[in-house]
This record gives C-alpha cells, sequence and structure tokens, in this order.
C-alpha cells in the first residue's frame, strides 16, 4: 500500500495534468471561435484566470480526497476541506463575476455612444453599467453567505438571526437612511431615463457631460476637465438642465449690438454665406433678426443650429467672430458708437453772459421809464387810459408848473 503522502503527491499531480490539459482544450476552442467571432476575446480577458484558479482548487481538493479520505469528524482532513470549500465558494464568486463583466462588455460595445443619434445606447449603457453593479454586488454578497453557511456555529445562530431580522432591518434602515437614498435614487434615475450616461446637462451653474452613474453619487465631467461629484439624490429633489434628454440636436443664438446705420439684410446675406463655409452648422435652422432698438444701438439676433453642444458652442464663435470681421470691413459705419455732443464752455459762458446783461438792461430800463406795456411811450399810455378810464394821468412837467 502506498503512503498516503506520496499517494498525495502522485494524485495531485494527475489532478494537475488533468486541469492544465483541461484548460489547454478550452483555450483551443475559443482561439478557434475567436477567428470568426470576436466576443471570445472579451470573454478569455475576464474568465481566464478565475477559471484557472478555479480548476486548480478543484484538481487540489481531488488530489486530497483520494489521498486522504475523511477518517472523521475534528480530523485535519476536515480543516482542509472546508478551507478547500470556502476557496472554490471564492473563486465561483469570482468566475460568476467575470461572466458578468463580459457580457455587459458584449452589451456596451453593440452599443456605441461615440456615435451621432446615440440617445438609446446611452440609455443601454447607463441602464447595463448599473445592472453590472447590482449583480457584482449580489454575488459578492451571496459568496460571503455561503462562506458563513459552512461554519456549523453560524449556521447554528442562523435561526436566531432571522427571527430577528425584522427589528435589524428597521434599525439598519434608519442608520443608513442617507445611503439607502441615494441607492433608491441611482435606481430611479437609471430606469426612469432622467438621466444618462454622456448626456449634457447644466447643474450648479456648470455645463458638463454624465460621465458616471453609481448606485450612490453622479460625477459631471465638466467643460474645462474638472470633475463635480453629486449625489444621487440631488437629480431627484433638485431642477437642472438636461440638452441631450430627447436629441443632441440644440439650437443657439449670437447676440450683436450695432449702430442703426446698419443694414440687417445685408447681414443676413453674409451670415448665409458663413454657414456655407462650415461644417459645424447642420442646416436645420438660421435666422436673423433684430430684437432690440433703443438706447441708441441696435440688436441683432442670430439663431443657428448644430447636430450637439460641443459643436454648436464651435459654430457661435465661428459665426460671431466672421460677422465682426465682416461689420469691421465692410460697414465700420454701423461699429457700435455714442454720441456726444460737445461745445466750447467759455463761449457758452460769453453767450449766457450778455443774455444775462441785456435782460438787465430790459429791466432797467422799464423800471426807469422805459419802453413796457403801460409806461415808456405814447401808445403805451393810451393803453393805460382805457383801463384806467376816467382817472387823470398827471406828467411830470404838470406836475412841476
Amino acid at each position: 500500500m502506498l503512503d498516503p503522502w506520496l499517494a498525495f503527491v502522485i494524485s495531485l499531480a494527475l489532478a494537475v495534468a488533468a486541469a492544465v490539459a483541461l484548460t489547454a482544450a478550452v483555450a483551443l476552442v475559443i482561439r478557434l471561435v475567436a477567428k470568426r467571432m470576436r466576443w471570445p476575446e472579451p470573454l478569455v480577458r475576464h474568465t481566464r484566470r478565475p477559471f484557472r484558479v478555479v480548476v486548480l482548487i478543484i484538481a487540489l481538493w481531488i488530489a486530497v480526497a483520494v489521498a486522504f479520505p475523511a477518517s472523521g469528524e475534528g480530523s485535519w482532513r476536515e480543516v482542509i476541506y472546508h478551507a478547500l470549500t470556502i476557496c472554490v465558494i471564492a473563486a465561483g464568486a469570482w468566475l460568476m463575476a467575470g461572466l458578468v463583466a463580459f457580457s455587459t462588455d458584449i452589451t456596451l460595445g453593440r452599443n456605441r455612444i461615440d456615435v451621432a443619434n446615440n440617445r438609446v445606447a446611452r440609455r443601454i449603457r447607463t441602464q447595463t453599467l448599473i445592472l453590472r453593479r447590482l449583480a457584482v454586488a449580489v454575488i459578492v454578497i451571496i459568496a460571503l453567505g455561503a462562506i458563513l453557511l459552512t461554519f456549523p456555529a453560524v449556521r447554528t445562530v442562523g435561526a436566531s438571526l432571522l427571527a430577528s431580522a425584522g427589528i435589524a432591518s428597521v434599525v439598519a434602515g434608519l442608520a443608513a437612511q442617507s445611503v439607502l437614498a441615494n441607492i433608491f435614487a441611482g435606481l430611479q434615475l437609471v430606469f426612469s431615463e432622467a438621466l444618462r450616461v454622456d448626456d449634457v446637462v447644466v447643474v450648479e451653474d456648470e455645463w458638463g457631460r454624465i460621465g458616471e452613474i453609481t448606485l450612490s453619487y453622479v460625477v459631471v465631467d465638466l467643460w474645462d476637465d474638472r470633475r463635480l461629484v453629486l449625489p444621487c439624490t440631488y437629480f431627484t429633489t433638485q431642477p437642472f438642465q438636461n440638452w441631450t434628454r430627447q436629441g443632441s440636436e440644440l439650437l443657439g443664438s449670437v447676440e450683436l449690438d450695432v449702430d442703426w446705420r446698419v443694414s440687417p439684410a445685408l447681414m443676413r446675406e453674409r451670415l448665409a454665406e458663413v454657414l456655407t463655409q462650415t461644417d459645424l452648422w447642420d442646416g436645420r435652422a438660421q435666422v436673423l433678426q433684430v430684437t432690440e432698438a433703443t438706447g441708441g444701438l441696435v440688436r441683432i439676433r442670430i439663431l443657428v443650429t448644430a447636430v450637439d453642444a460641443p459643436t454648436l458652442f464651435d459654430l457661435r464663435c465661428f459665426v460671431r467672430e466672421a460677422m465682426v470681421t465682416w461689420l469691421q470691413r465692410t460697414m465700420p459705419s454701423s461699429l457700435p458708437v455714442q454720441r456726444v455732443l460737445i461745445t466750447e464752455p467759455a463761449a457758452h459762458d460769453d453767450a449766457a453772459t450778455r443774455a444775462s446783461r441785456e435782460e438787465d438792461t430790459r429791466s432797467d430800463d422799464t423800471s426807469a421809464g422805459g419802453s413796457g406795456l403801460f409806461t415808456g411811450s405814447v401808445e403805451a399810455q393810451e393803453r393805460a387810459s382805457v383801463f384806467t378810464n376816467a382817472i387823470p394821468i398827471i406828467d411830470a412837467e404838470d406836475r412841476d408848473r
């Protein structure tokens, strides 16, 4: 009869050889399939290591079982079997997580978001990423539960734990209220399609794209390469702008303040020429209107359209620069100006002084017997006699006589 350790070595060698042969056969089949299809490549990338670990652990378990059959409770063989069971559960969970990642990568690869009209693809991508996180979390929880249940003491305590599960769940819910609120808010965002990965949004007066949606927070990639991290509850309780919920096409405006001497008709013709010179314009709309003409200036508003928000921003800058350059070159008189009446202060003061002096002279003449309405001349005295009627008017010479 062979020594148990020698039998273990032989059994282990045979088991490892069988495991290597099995993995080689699987790899050969996958290579043959990979020549015609693309899906085996991500499958190998995600499951190669956990599959090898699972096969090796099973081979080691078989070798131990053949060389050292279990002889009773509490023996060291039982401890080894228990450890191998835990390793198989952990490696199996790793393999299942790899299969989940492989399946989700296949779905994401078929729904790319770097193409035009990607609204459906963005929805599928967002939901797939959340489902992958949920699936991995469930696999980890089940694996941990299975590992704990391998201990007899835990199985004994399990009945009492189930009896108090109701009270424990209430206490845990109260303690982790904010965490649970974020989790449910994240699920609500994903499956209500209110927010998707790569959506263009405006939050907290910042413009950016949704870079990542998790079960607790949302990452917004801002236009200047900053990252704005907000809890999921923010998007379910606060208003925000989603520029790509139904489509990525947008309408933007360019406003110019010019002088009254501008010609809107010529500007409209120039706008049509400018838009034909760029691929940024999608051809849906081009409008030039005078929206305001007050305060000495005329406000021109130009409306243009583009396929998405970044393209629209570049198009608005392009149109604004082209129109300003054209106005400077062809109609410099239409550039905004401020009209100010400038006079000479000295001349103004002399005229005012002369007018004041003449007024004072007339007043003095009138008071000293000069020409007035009822005094100073024969006609004035006749007018006065009409009002005085029988009242005699005594001249100064008569009074002296």
